[in-house]
């Protein structure tokens, strides 16, 4: 406890202040005194104990000597301080001399890691104002209001000073005008035109007189969320009072006709002001500039920049940051890189908008080694990246199917203590998804929840989207319920991508339950959800049903688009009705949607399965003759019918047409002329077209690999078959370990070595028959060769032990995934502990979840994916109990909806 004696140290209180007053002021004080390790001491009367900081008692001392800033123990302590401590510390000692206190307040502001809060300037001004300082008073004011860097900190600032300037217990300050105009202008930042209007209101009732900048900050408040109509309400006042508008004003105009994309009328009052003698300033030229690039007039705005220097202006900064974003935005990359060179020569030096501007235009021209040497230049020149610079960088690499790159960047820009928003959160969930790898999406929803992030709809529905594409619809439900727990509605999007999700997979009778269900919920069914459920319908050959739908979706209003057009052809065409397709392709128009070269490329590839090449020839003439431009998958189709005729020569042709007209061949062209060598019996020529494949960046796919294994096996050199009437999913079946060493072979001989993507797809293939013994010696071979396996490699490897009993084998390869840092699918561990239970190693099987509760992943996906879609749906329910209750040992929490699905799986079960 500290003595009162303690404090006969002279402190810098006014004399003839006692102590009974210093109590009764700190207890009048509306802020809470914060402390860290406080020692607790007794009020005069005893009946309550007041908190002390022990470092405001160092502070008091500190305070007391004369130099206390050459005080050597000052920089000790500075460290120690906060905004908040020094706001307690203020609270604290309201009778603290308030030449002292403004001295060491301003002390503090002018240290660069220091920042002072809008909070603790209210203790400073309540001490200056007791002590009639109101000269300071009001700079220090000023400077609160100034300071204001969030809408909270407005809120609290306009409450404070509103406090102040009505209260009648001695530390009433009233606002004056400049005051008053500092505190719009602080609202008018944050674009807060209701409270705007409100202190006018106030301004006029306490008789302050407002003056052109007033008008000016009202005006510029509403314009800058393109309220035109509220802020020429202000222009009239201006006139009324006799004022002149001014730069100012009609730059604000400017500003609000093109926040409503009203460039013309912007550019009128942007002539205006030259004719009324008004000077045009950068901003002025910068906001008609930006409103032109907004509305993509960005020929019309580059001509408004060239003209700057004849009316005086300079461009800055700002000026081409945003004809640098237009230009990136309209692909015209070169233009913007120029313009870049062009500023920095100039001496107009870029900041870190201009920067991430450029690295988000790299970044989705896929030129991501330009994008991150613009990184590097951006941390040479000492600009710090924004979260908006790393986000456009995690989205590019994400796009670019390199989501484990996107990952490091989310570490570096955390090392570099820039924290991650939602955004960045969202694109690297879109990244997995995409990826198909949304055991991996789902664990940053736990991140995003540890940083108080809340997830938005976007958030819920990418991981939906997610699950669908991956086929787990029960868990995309569970979704769907979890994001309601979390107080959002699903919309559109969501049961768009749930409905999209059952059809595809046969469920449309689900589909369609969904869809009556919406309206209740005040959601229309649209246009992707229709298409979405007659796809469905047309895949499960109810063709009657998905036409009904489409008339049911026009009587509702609901227009078709091209989409759901090409879904009907392709029905039509699996029914063998080309003419009805046909003539549904040809009345497109007619209902307002033009054909695409995919409604035309569907026609044409069912005639040429149909070896009609004179019906497809006509299609393909109609569609040229409408102006579209054959694309490569038409140009593919004709390759598969001459290659199914035996017609190489005819196939060679339409390759050497593609190259006319400077179509490039895709994955799938190049798989098609490999096997139409293959079955030619030219395999030098097939290798040479693999060659080709990789030349121009494809990797082979597993599908490409079948179809070169099917040919190298022809002659009977491992099938007692010919080759040509094997299927292809029957390969990987017959297929000898000597033929996979021979088709290694001629990749070496024909410059295209085996790499990772090789290895991986012949063992998966393998492992798909269950064939473990030849993939182990396919990753044994991989390894002699100096290559490490893929992630899909070993998860199949593992699959395959599961499916073959052998748990041993499927832990070792599991193990074998975490130590080269794979994250195992969920999946496998749910084939891994299931398998180990139904053979009663029940320890081991509970060793196994040990280990996966140590990977992170989202504990909720956990305990739907193993527990309720494994052991529950295997009737195991004393073992799910045994792993929940590890699970909640183990300090795993679940949400409450996991739960209730878990309770909802053991009634289901005990029930059976």
């Amino acid at each position: 406890m500290i003595q009162w004696t303690a404090l006969s140290t002279p402190f810098p209180f006014r004399s003839g202040q006692s102590i009974s007053l210093f109590f009764s002021l700190i207890k009048s004080f509306p802020f809470s005194v914060a402390s860290s390790s406080p020692s607790s001491i007794l009020s005069p009367d005893e009946s309550e104990p007041i908190s002390i900081d022990p470092l405001s008692s160092q502070l008091l001392n500190l305070l007391s000597h004369p130099n206390w800033q050459k005080h050597p123990s000052l920089k000790n302590l500075i460290p120690s301080l906060s905004p908040s401590r020094l706001s307690s510390f203020l609270s604290q000692n309201p009778n603290l001399n308030p030449h002292i206190a403004f001295s060491f307040f301003d002390y503090l502001s002018r240290i660069p890691s220091f920042k002072p809060s809008v909070q603790s300037y209210a203790p400073l001004l309540r001490i200056l104002i007791s002590n009639k300082l109101f000269q300071v008073a009001e700079r220090t004011r000023l400077s609160m209001i100034k300071s204001c860097g969030t809408t909270e900190d407005v809120v609290f600032v306009m409450g404070f000073v509103r406090g102040m300037n009505k209260c009648d217990d001695g530390f009433r300050f009233k606002l004056n005008g400049w005051g008053y105009n500092t505190l719009l202008m602080a609202l008018s930042r944050f674009v807060m035109v209701d409270d705007m209007k409100s202190v006018y209101n106030e301004m006029l009732n306490d008789m302050i007189k407002p003056d052109v900048y007033t008008f000016n900050t009202m005006i510029n408040g509403y314009c800058k969320l393109g309220n035109v109509v509220e802020a020429e309400v202000y222009l009239s006042k201006i006139l009324q009072a006799g004022l002149r508008p001014d730069t100012h004003t009609y730059t604000s105009f400017i500003l609000g006709h093109c926040r409503r994309k009203d460039v013309n009328s912007a550019f009128k009052v942007f002539r205006e002001m030259q004719n009324k003698g008004c000077q045009r300033n950068v901003v002025s030229y910068n906001n008609l500039i930006h409103g032109l690039c907004e509305t993509r007039k960005i020929d019309e705005a580059m001509k408004l920049f060239l003209e700057m220097g004849d009316d005086g202006c300079s461009p800055n900064v700002r000026t081409y940051t945003i004809l640098i974003d237009a230009l990136c935005q309209l692909d015209r990359r070169v233009e913007a890189l120029s313009l870049f060179d062009e500023m920095r020569e100039k001496g107009c030096e870029p900041n870190v908008h201009t920067y991430t501007v450029l690295i988000d235009g790299s970044c989705k021209d896929s030129k991501l080694d330009e994008a991150r040497e613009l990184l590097n230049v951006m941390s040479e020149k000492g600009l710090v990246p924004s979260v908006v610079t790393y986000n456009a960088l995690i989205d590019g690499y994400c796009k670019k199917g390199l989501v484990d790159v996107a990952l490091s960047i989310l570490d570096t820009m955390e090392s570099k203590s820039c924290i991650p928003n939602v955004r960045t959160y969202n694109e690297l969930i879109s990244g997995f998804c995409r990826a198909k790898k949304v055991h991996k999406a789902m664990p940053l929803l736990d991140k995003m929840l540890e940083r108080k992030l809340s997830p938005n709809n976007v958030t819920f529905n990418l991981l939906v989207h997610g699950q669908c594409k991956e086929g787990e619809i029960d868990s995309a439900f569970r979704l769907l319920r979890l994001m309601e727990e979390n107080g959002l509605a699903p919309d559109e999007w969501t049961y768009g991508t749930l409905v999209d999700g059952l059809s595809e997979r046969g469920r449309v009778e689900e589909a369609n339950t969904i869809c009556s269900s919406l309206k209740e919920k005040g959601i229309k069914v649209n246009v992707a959800m229709y298409t979405a459920l007659i796809d469905g319908h047309c895949k499960a050959e109810k063709f009657d049903f998905a036409f009904t739908l489409f008339k049911k979706m026009i009587e509702e209003g609901c227009s078709p688009n091209t989409c759901t057009y090409n879904v009907l052809i392709n029905g039509l065409c699996k029914q063998g009705k080309q003419l009805e397709a046909a003539q549904l392709l040809e009345s497109m128009p007619e209902s307002g949607v033009e054909p695409t070269i995919e409604s035309y490329s569907i026609l044409i590839e069912q005639l040429l399965k149909e070896c009609a090449f004179d019906h497809a020839d006509k299609v393909f003439s109609l569609m040229i003759s409408r102006g579209h431009k054959p694309d490569v998958c038409i140009y593919t189709s004709f390759l598969v019918a001459y290659h199914n005729e035996g017609k190489l020569k005819e196939a060679e042709d339409v390759m050497a047409k593609m190259a006319e007209a400077g179509i490039r061949p895709d994955l799938m062209t190049y798989t098609v002329m490999i096997d139409g060598y293959g079955r030619a019996g030219l395999l030098n020529r097939a290798f040479d077209m693999l060659k080709c494949m990789f030349d121009s960046g494809y990797e082979p796919s597993h599908y490409t690999y079948s179809v070169l294994i099917k040919h190298l096996s022809q002659g009977g050199l491992d099938l007692k078959i010919e080759a040509s009437s094997i299927n292809i999913a029957d390969v990987w079946k017959v297929v000898k370990y000597e033929t996979l060493l021979k088709l290694f072979d001629k990749m070496e001989e024909h410059e295209c070595p085996p790499n990772t993507n090789a290895f991986s797809s012949l063992a998966i293939g393998l492992c798909r028959e269950g064939r473990l013994e030849e993939a182990s010696r396919l990753l044994d071979h991989m390894q002699s060769c100096g290559m490490s396996s893929s992630e899909d490699m070993h998860t199949s490897m593992v699959n395959c032990c599961c499916k073959l009993r052998m748990y041993e084998d499927a832990t070792r390869f599991l193990d074998t995934m975490l130590t080269q840092g794979f994250l195992p699918r969920l999946e496998s561990y749910k084939l891994l502990i299931c398998g180990l239970y139904d053979d009663g190693n029940n320890d081991k099987a509970k060793a196994a979840f040990f280990r996966l509760l140590d990977c992170g992943y989202n504990n909720d996906e956990v305990a739907w994916k193993l527990l309720i879609d494994g052991l529950l749906k295997r009737g195991l329910v004393d073992r799910c109990s045994e792993l929940l209750d590890i699970m909640e040992k183990n300090g795993s929490r679940l949400s409450s909806q996991t739960y209730t699905f878990l309770l909802e799986g053991l009634d289901r079960t005990d029930n059976k």
